[in-house]
């Protein structure tokens, strides 16, 4: 099969096409035949070598931890997925990921794509879909009306982040650039602050919960505009328990726990047109189309997800 992989960490250019054997499954992985997949920012922190110590992976390495496809063969104790059904999933992470056209994924990973989602749009939500779904379920409860600041509301996470956010009956408020409010307007948000122009923390207060997606300068100023007693939660950096402690407020990071049954909690919502997965720019399945995917992820400008098409 193609796979484009690493074979030492570095710049974009180390991204190398190849041919490789198709992997081959264990009694509870399903072989899925990939379709789409997507590009996230730990697959060029992974490339760069920013994660080696957190994840020490042997070269070669495959990236990529989103995965949409048809499934091609079940293991002998796979009961609930057999030969055809379209699935999604955020697999484990591994080295063998999904920039590949066949992966292994373990079954409980899994969740079946609803009949009307694209293959694009299914490899726009695992990743992303499932860190705002437990950052917004799993710190807090976030009661009807209550009040959500989520940073960076126009990338991968913080579209979903503001769905979900509004499907549970919160007022939202995003930060974002301006040219992406009335987009941020049409996915539920109710607040919109253009972080070029205006300090969220000298206009807001008594927020209820933060999603940080930024970091820095933008999480320490979180701790001001939050309610005594209220939370924030990062993906990208740890925040510091002293600095949250001495403005009365929890914080938390979080780093993504792949899960099937969550994953089938999202294609719920996605059937009940609460939540729609944001494919911002599509790439070929080729070496120099992930190169230059990667450099739009890593400009840290992309607006939704950027899926790569592996199959059409």
């Amino acid at each position: 099969m193609k796979a484009i992989m690493i074979d030492n960490y570095g710049s974009r250019q180390e991204l190398k096409e190849k041919e490789i054997d198709t992997p081959s499954i264990n009694e509870s992985q399903v072989l899925v035949e990939l379709y789409a997949t997507s590009i996230n920012p730990i697959d060029w922190k992974v490339r760069e070598g920013y994660l080696k110590e957190m994840l020490p992976f042997d070269f070669p390495i495959i990236l990529g931890w989103d995965a949409a496809g048809v499934v091609t063969e079940t293991g002998s104790r796979v009961t609930n997925f057999k030969v055809g059904d379209r699935v999604f999933s955020r697999p484990d992470t591994t080295r063998e990921g999904t920039y590949a056209e066949y992966a292994a994924v373990d079954s409980h990973l899994l969740a079946h794509m609803p009949e009307e989602m694209s293959f694009e749009e299914a490899a726009a939500i695992p990743l992303a879909g499932l860190t705002a779904w437990q950052c917004l379920t799993e710190f807090k409860s976030i009661k009807e009306g209550g009040h959500v600041l989520i940073h960076a509301g126009a990338g991968g996470v913080g579209n979903f982040a503001i769905q979900i956010a509004k499907n549970m009956g919160a007022y939202v408020t995003t930060t974002a650039s301006g040219k992406n409010a009335d987009f941020l307007y049409s996915l539920g948000a109710d607040n919109v602050i253009d972080y070029k122009n205006e300090d969220f923390s000298e206009t807001l207060s008594n927020v209820d919960f933060v999603l940080d997606a930024v970091g820095g300068e933008v999480q320490s100023k979180s701790y001001r505009v939050l309610k005594q007693d209220g939370t924030l939660v990062s993906i990208v950096e740890p925040p510091s328990e002293e600095e949250a402690g001495t403005h009365n407020v929890h914080a938390h990071f979080h780093w993504l726990e792949p899960d099937g049954g969550q994953l089938q909690k999202l294609a719920d919502l996605y059937e009940q047109e609460k939540v729609k997965p944001v494919v911002g720019t599509t790439f070929d399945f080729n070496e120099k189309s992930l190169q230059e995917a990667h450099a739009l992820s890593e400009s840290t400008h992309a607006r939704g997800k950027i899926v790569i098409q592996i199959k059409k």
